[in-house]
Protein backbone atom coordinates (compact mmCIF):
# COMPACT_ATOMS: atom_id res chain seq x y z
CA UNK A 1 0.00 0.00 0.00
CA UNK A 2 3.01 2.17 0.91
CA UNK A 3 4.19 1.85 -2.87
CA UNK A 4 1.28 2.31 -4.19
CA UNK A 5 0.38 5.25 -2.24
CA UNK A 6 3.82 6.72 -3.72
CA UNK A 7 3.40 5.73 -6.80
CA UNK A 8 -0.04 7.14 -7.11
CA UNK A 9 1.03 10.89 -5.28
CA UNK A 10 4.00 10.83 -6.56
CA UNK A 11 3.69 14.32 -7.77
CA UNK A 12 2.04 15.76 -4.75
CA UNK A 13 5.17 14.60 -2.47
CA UNK A 14 7.52 15.73 -4.28
CA UNK A 15 5.71 19.27 -4.09
CA UNK A 16 5.92 18.74 -0.03
CA UNK A 17 9.68 17.82 -0.35
CA UNK A 18 9.94 20.62 -2.55
CA UNK A 19 8.21 22.85 0.34
CA UNK A 20 10.41 21.08 2.80
CA UNK A 21 13.76 22.30 0.65
CA UNK A 22 12.56 25.82 0.25
CA UNK A 23 12.03 25.65 4.10
CA UNK A 24 15.38 24.73 4.79
CA UNK A 25 17.02 27.38 2.82
CA UNK A 26 15.09 29.97 5.13
CA UNK A 27 15.68 28.65 7.52
CA UNK A 28 19.45 28.63 6.81
CA UNK A 29 19.35 31.85 5.97
CA UNK A 30 17.79 33.59 8.96
CA UNK A 31 19.95 31.61 11.58
CA UNK A 32 22.90 33.26 9.26
CA UNK A 33 21.40 36.57 9.48
CA UNK A 34 20.96 35.91 13.41
CA UNK A 35 24.87 35.88 13.79
CA UNK A 36 24.70 39.27 12.41
CA UNK A 37 21.64 40.81 13.56
CA UNK A 38 20.25 40.67 16.86
CA UNK A 39 16.42 40.81 16.15
CA UNK A 40 13.59 38.39 16.50
CA UNK A 41 13.41 35.17 13.96
CA UNK A 42 10.38 36.51 12.62
CA UNK A 43 11.97 39.23 11.12
CA UNK A 44 14.85 37.62 10.01
CA UNK A 45 12.82 35.43 8.35
CA UNK A 46 11.15 37.95 6.38
CA UNK A 47 14.23 39.66 5.82
CA UNK A 48 15.68 36.41 4.01
CA UNK A 49 12.71 36.31 1.91
CA UNK A 50 12.79 39.66 0.52
CA UNK A 51 16.26 39.21 0.04
CA UNK A 52 15.74 35.82 -1.78
CA UNK A 53 12.77 36.94 -3.96
CA UNK A 54 14.65 40.45 -4.57
CA UNK A 55 17.35 38.81 -6.07
CA UNK A 56 15.54 36.51 -8.07
CA UNK A 57 13.59 39.28 -9.53
CA UNK A 58 16.80 41.58 -10.27
CA UNK A 59 18.05 38.31 -11.83
CA UNK A 60 14.91 37.46 -14.27
CA UNK A 61 15.05 41.43 -14.99
CA UNK A 62 18.60 41.51 -15.97
CA UNK A 63 17.73 38.22 -18.03
CA UNK A 64 14.84 39.86 -19.44
CA UNK A 65 16.40 43.52 -20.74
CA UNK A 66 19.86 42.13 -21.36
CA UNK A 67 20.39 38.96 -22.59
CA UNK A 68 16.78 37.80 -23.70
CA UNK A 69 17.24 38.26 -27.33
CA UNK A 70 20.45 36.17 -26.79
CA UNK A 71 18.17 32.95 -26.13
CA UNK A 72 17.32 32.58 -29.97
CA UNK A 73 20.77 32.76 -30.63
CA UNK A 74 21.52 30.69 -28.70
CA UNK A 75 19.22 27.95 -29.93
CA UNK A 76 19.91 28.72 -33.11
CA UNK A 77 23.92 28.36 -32.55
CA UNK A 78 23.07 24.68 -30.91
CA UNK A 79 21.21 23.48 -33.86
CA UNK A 80 23.24 24.61 -36.14
CA UNK A 81 26.50 22.96 -33.89
CA UNK A 82 23.98 19.49 -33.48
CA UNK A 83 23.85 19.54 -37.11
CA UNK A 84 27.52 19.77 -37.89
CA UNK A 85 27.86 16.88 -35.18
CA UNK A 86 25.45 14.80 -36.67
CA UNK A 87 26.65 15.06 -40.80
CA UNK A 88 30.03 14.05 -39.15
CA UNK A 89 29.08 11.29 -37.40
CA UNK A 90 27.17 9.99 -40.85
CA UNK A 91 29.97 10.51 -42.63
CA UNK A 92 31.97 8.36 -40.47
CA UNK A 93 29.31 5.61 -40.64
CA UNK A 94 28.40 5.56 -36.83
CA UNK A 95 24.88 6.24 -37.82
CA UNK A 96 22.46 5.41 -40.49
CA UNK A 97 22.79 8.50 -43.10
CA UNK A 98 19.22 10.82 -42.90
CA UNK A 99 18.72 13.97 -42.17
CA UNK A 100 20.28 14.76 -38.51
CA UNK A 101 17.04 16.53 -37.86
CA UNK A 102 15.28 13.50 -37.14
CA UNK A 103 17.73 12.59 -34.25
CA UNK A 104 16.96 16.23 -32.83
CA UNK A 105 13.73 15.68 -33.00
CA UNK A 106 13.30 12.46 -30.90
CA UNK A 107 15.55 14.10 -28.52
CA UNK A 108 13.92 17.13 -28.09
CA UNK A 109 10.75 14.57 -28.23
CA UNK A 110 12.40 12.53 -25.34
CA UNK A 111 13.18 16.16 -23.69
CA UNK A 112 9.31 17.05 -23.70
CA UNK A 113 8.15 13.91 -22.55
CA UNK A 114 10.73 14.42 -19.56
CA UNK A 115 8.88 17.68 -18.89
CA UNK A 116 5.79 16.33 -19.65
CA UNK A 117 5.42 15.36 -16.04
CA UNK A 118 5.44 19.19 -14.51
CA UNK A 119 2.42 19.85 -16.39
CA UNK A 120 1.45 22.96 -18.74
CA UNK A 121 2.49 26.32 -18.11
CA UNK A 122 0.08 26.92 -15.34
CA UNK A 123 0.64 23.28 -14.21
CA UNK A 124 3.64 24.55 -13.60
CA UNK A 125 3.92 27.68 -12.15
CA UNK A 126 0.87 26.42 -9.41
CA UNK A 127 3.07 24.40 -8.80
CA UNK A 128 6.35 26.68 -7.77
CA UNK A 129 3.74 28.88 -5.97
CA UNK A 130 2.23 25.61 -3.56
CA UNK A 131 6.00 25.40 -2.84
CA UNK A 132 6.64 28.76 -1.82
CA UNK A 133 3.96 28.77 0.01
CA UNK A 134 4.66 25.00 2.01
CA UNK A 135 7.95 26.08 2.32
CA UNK A 136 7.13 29.41 4.28
CA UNK A 137 4.60 27.72 6.34
CA UNK A 138 7.25 25.01 7.07
CA UNK A 139 9.65 27.78 8.22
CA UNK A 140 7.06 29.97 10.10
CA UNK A 141 6.66 27.45 12.55
CA UNK A 142 8.93 24.27 12.27
CA UNK A 143 8.28 22.91 15.88
CA UNK A 144 4.52 23.01 15.29
CA UNK A 145 5.22 19.83 12.42
CA UNK A 146 7.90 18.44 13.94
CA UNK A 147 5.91 18.11 17.62
CA UNK A 148 2.79 16.84 14.79
CA UNK A 149 5.22 14.23 13.37
CA UNK A 150 6.58 13.15 16.52
CA UNK A 151 2.65 12.72 18.23
CA UNK A 152 2.15 9.85 15.89
CA UNK A 153 5.13 8.03 16.52
CA UNK A 154 5.30 5.65 19.69
CA UNK A 155 6.50 7.45 23.19
CA UNK A 156 9.88 5.79 23.04
CA UNK A 157 10.79 6.52 19.38
CA UNK A 158 10.39 10.40 19.83
CA UNK A 159 13.45 11.72 20.97
CA UNK A 160 15.92 9.61 18.74
CA UNK A 161 12.97 11.44 15.44
CA UNK A 162 14.17 14.76 17.04
CA UNK A 163 17.31 13.99 17.47
CA UNK A 164 17.41 12.26 13.63
CA UNK A 165 15.35 15.60 12.39
CA UNK A 166 17.83 17.81 14.00
CA UNK A 167 20.73 16.01 11.97
CA UNK A 168 18.74 16.25 9.11
CA UNK A 169 18.13 19.73 9.03
CA UNK A 170 21.76 20.64 9.82
CA UNK A 171 22.68 18.64 6.73
CA UNK A 172 20.31 19.92 4.79
CA UNK A 173 21.43 23.67 5.42
CA UNK A 174 25.02 23.00 4.88
CA UNK A 175 24.51 21.20 1.79
CA UNK A 176 22.06 23.67 0.38
CA UNK A 177 25.00 26.45 0.98
CA UNK A 178 27.27 24.54 -0.12
CA UNK A 179 24.94 24.13 -3.47
CA UNK A 180 24.73 27.97 -3.70
CA UNK A 181 28.19 28.69 -3.08
CA UNK A 182 29.22 26.23 -5.96
CA UNK A 183 26.18 28.12 -8.06
CA UNK A 184 27.83 31.58 -7.80
CA UNK A 185 31.12 30.66 -8.37
CA UNK A 186 30.95 28.37 -11.46
CA UNK A 187 27.94 30.91 -12.81
CA UNK A 188 30.32 34.17 -12.36
CA UNK A 189 34.00 32.65 -13.39
CA UNK A 190 32.63 30.60 -16.41
CA UNK A 191 30.67 34.27 -17.48
CA UNK A 192 33.54 36.24 -16.83
CA UNK A 193 36.21 34.02 -18.18
CA UNK A 194 34.35 33.13 -21.41
CA UNK A 195 33.71 37.08 -22.47
CA UNK A 196 37.61 37.27 -21.86
CA UNK A 197 38.45 34.34 -24.83
CA UNK A 198 35.53 35.85 -26.46
CA UNK A 199 33.11 33.15 -26.72
CA UNK A 200 29.82 34.74 -27.89
CA UNK A 201 27.14 35.18 -25.19
CA UNK A 202 28.93 34.92 -22.10
CA UNK A 203 26.85 36.08 -19.96
CA UNK A 204 23.99 33.71 -21.11
CA UNK A 205 26.08 31.00 -20.88
CA UNK A 206 27.03 31.55 -17.45
CA UNK A 207 23.64 32.47 -16.03
CA UNK A 208 22.68 28.98 -17.39
CA UNK A 209 25.44 27.61 -15.82
CA UNK A 210 25.28 29.02 -12.61
CA UNK A 211 21.00 27.75 -12.76
CA UNK A 212 22.08 24.28 -13.57
CA UNK A 213 25.34 24.09 -11.32
CA UNK A 214 22.06 23.21 -8.79
CA UNK A 215 22.03 19.56 -10.41
CA UNK A 216 25.10 17.72 -9.80
CA UNK A 217 26.51 15.85 -12.85
CA UNK A 218 23.95 16.61 -14.93
CA UNK A 219 23.74 20.28 -14.75
CA UNK A 220 27.67 20.37 -15.46
CA UNK A 221 27.68 18.42 -18.50
CA UNK A 222 24.95 20.16 -19.91
CA UNK A 223 26.07 23.17 -19.95
CA UNK A 224 29.66 21.94 -20.57
CA UNK A 225 28.14 20.88 -24.05
CA UNK A 226 26.58 24.18 -24.43
CA UNK A 227 29.43 26.05 -23.89
CA UNK A 228 31.86 24.31 -26.15
CA UNK A 229 28.67 24.52 -28.84
CA UNK A 230 29.11 28.19 -28.31
CA UNK A 231 32.71 28.14 -28.46
CA UNK A 232 33.70 26.10 -31.71
CA UNK A 233 30.71 28.37 -33.40
CA UNK A 234 32.83 31.44 -32.99
CA UNK A 235 36.21 29.49 -34.54
CA UNK A 236 38.56 26.87 -33.18
CA UNK A 237 40.33 29.10 -30.81
CA UNK A 238 37.22 30.05 -28.94
CA UNK A 239 35.88 26.24 -28.86
CA UNK A 240 39.55 24.73 -27.35
CA UNK A 241 39.45 27.74 -24.82
CA UNK A 242 35.87 26.73 -23.64
CA UNK A 243 36.69 23.31 -23.32
CA UNK A 244 39.84 24.52 -21.38
CA UNK A 245 37.36 26.70 -18.94
CA UNK A 246 34.60 24.33 -18.31
CA UNK A 247 36.93 21.44 -17.08
CA UNK A 248 39.34 24.49 -14.75
CA UNK A 249 35.88 25.65 -13.56
CA UNK A 250 34.30 22.30 -12.74
CA UNK A 251 37.97 20.81 -11.34
CA UNK A 252 38.42 23.20 -8.74
CA UNK A 253 34.24 23.14 -7.84
CA UNK A 254 34.86 19.38 -7.84
CA UNK A 255 38.50 19.16 -5.95
CA UNK A 256 38.11 22.36 -3.79
CA UNK A 257 34.32 24.09 -2.77
CA UNK A 258 31.98 20.85 -3.21
CA UNK A 259 34.94 18.36 -0.94
CA UNK A 260 35.15 21.07 1.70
CA UNK A 261 31.78 21.24 1.62
CA UNK A 262 31.06 17.67 2.26
CA UNK A 263 33.47 17.23 5.02
CA UNK A 264 31.21 19.54 6.94
CA UNK A 265 27.93 17.63 5.88
CA UNK A 266 27.50 14.32 4.19
CA UNK A 267 30.00 13.09 1.40
CA UNK A 268 27.95 11.63 -1.01
CA UNK A 269 29.67 9.79 -4.12
CA UNK A 270 29.32 10.85 -7.01
CA UNK A 271 28.60 7.62 -8.88
CA UNK A 272 26.11 7.08 -5.88
CA UNK A 273 24.34 10.40 -6.59
CA UNK A 274 24.23 9.86 -10.81
CA UNK A 275 22.75 6.87 -9.82
CA UNK A 276 19.69 8.80 -7.41
CA UNK A 277 19.05 11.16 -10.13
CA UNK A 278 18.72 8.59 -12.53
CA UNK A 279 16.36 6.48 -10.75
CA UNK A 280 14.60 9.80 -9.62
CA UNK A 281 14.24 10.70 -12.86
CA UNK A 282 12.83 7.90 -14.34
CA UNK A 283 10.03 7.66 -11.91
CA UNK A 284 9.12 11.44 -11.26
CA UNK A 285 10.24 13.40 -14.20
CA UNK A 286 12.58 16.84 -13.88
CA UNK A 287 11.29 17.16 -10.17
CA UNK A 288 12.72 14.05 -8.85
CA UNK A 289 16.31 15.01 -10.63
CA UNK A 290 16.50 18.00 -8.80
CA UNK A 291 15.47 16.89 -5.45
CA UNK A 292 17.36 13.92 -6.07
CA UNK A 293 20.76 15.29 -3.97
CA UNK A 294 18.89 16.29 -1.04
CA UNK A 295 16.71 13.53 -0.69
CA UNK A 296 19.39 11.29 -0.71
CA UNK A 297 21.43 12.92 1.48
CA UNK A 298 18.66 12.61 4.15
CA UNK A 299 18.28 9.34 3.76
CA UNK A 300 22.12 8.29 3.85
CA UNK A 301 22.21 10.64 7.07
CA UNK A 302 19.21 8.92 8.41
CA UNK A 303 20.46 5.47 7.89
CA UNK A 304 24.00 6.72 9.71
CA UNK A 305 22.38 7.73 12.96
CA UNK A 306 20.38 4.70 12.88
CA UNK A 307 23.08 2.22 12.27
CA UNK A 308 25.81 4.39 15.10
CA UNK A 309 23.20 4.09 18.16
CA UNK A 310 22.29 0.73 17.31
CA UNK A 311 25.61 -0.03 17.32
CA UNK A 312 25.98 1.97 20.89
CA UNK A 313 22.97 -0.26 22.02
CA UNK A 314 24.98 -3.66 21.18
CA UNK A 315 28.35 -2.14 22.30
CA UNK A 316 29.60 -2.39 19.37
CA UNK A 317 32.26 -0.16 17.58
CA UNK A 318 32.20 1.21 14.01
CA UNK A 319 34.45 -0.96 11.65
CA UNK A 320 35.97 -0.13 8.40
CA UNK A 321 36.05 -2.91 5.81
CA UNK A 322 38.09 -2.57 2.95
CA UNK A 323 40.72 -4.48 1.03
CA UNK A 324 43.31 -5.58 4.34
CA UNK A 325 40.18 -6.87 6.45
CA UNK A 326 40.81 -9.98 7.35
CA UNK A 327 37.54 -12.49 7.16
CA UNK A 328 36.25 -14.16 10.67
Amino acid sequence: MLVAGVIVLAQPLLLIIGGMIFAVFLDGGARLLGRFLPIRRGFRLLLTLLLGFGFVAWVGWFAGTTIAAQFEALRIVVTAQFDKLMETVSSLGLIPKGPPTNLGSQLLGSVGRLTSVVGSAIGAVTSVILMLVIGIFLAIEPRLYDRGIAWMLPVRHREQFYRIANHVGYTLRRLLLGRLLGMVFEGFFTGVLLWLVGVPMAALLGLITGILAFIPNIGAITSGILMVAVGFSAGPHQGFAAIIIYFAVQNIDGYLIIPYIARRTVDLAPAIVLAMQLLMGALFGILGILFADPILAAIKVTLMDLSHENAEKDGLSPEVVGDGASSP
